[in-house]
């Protein structure tokens, strides 16, 4: 069966930082489509961001590259296996450079957490509970 896959592209003005910050996160850069220009970030087997540098970026856009530190362009979310790794990725991000964005939200079903990482781009990272999503 054909798995879709999303491919993120986020404009960054370090690249080398940002890769650094998430490979500290858990995740892995995969080599084959990485250069000086962009780094090819695997998230999940269906989930890849790109990071660009401003430059590669704007080779994709003619639109003006937002300063996402400024300006919210996406809110990115992720799920979590639970509420401990909710809190776990968040604390790595924290950790790394990154910065607690927003408040904990704690529905008892659903429990989420965000972080802006170097560039401002904001994650949010969220477990709910299956049997609430089943019923």
């Amino acid at each position: 069966m054909y798995q879709q896959m999303i491919f993120v592209n986020l404009a960054v003005r370090d690249l080398e930082a940002s890769k650094a910050f998430f490979e500290g996160l858990g995740f892995r850069n995969d080599p084959r489509f990485s250069d000086e220009t962009a780094a090819s970030v695997v998230i999940s087997d269906t989930i890849v961001a790109m990071l660009l540098t401003h430059e590669k970026y704007g080779q994709f856009t003619k639109k003006e590259i937002v300063d996402a530190t400024r300006s919210s362009e996406v809110l990115l979310a992720l799920s979590a296996e639970s509420r401990a790794k909710v809190d776990e990725m968040v604390e790595r991000a924290v950790a790394g450079g990154g910065s607690v964005a927003g408040e904990t939200q704690d529905l008892g079903f659903m429990y989420g957490r965000a972080f802006d990482d170097l560039d401002g781009h904001t994650w949010e990272v969220v477990w709910m509970d299956p049997a609430a999503v089943e019923g």
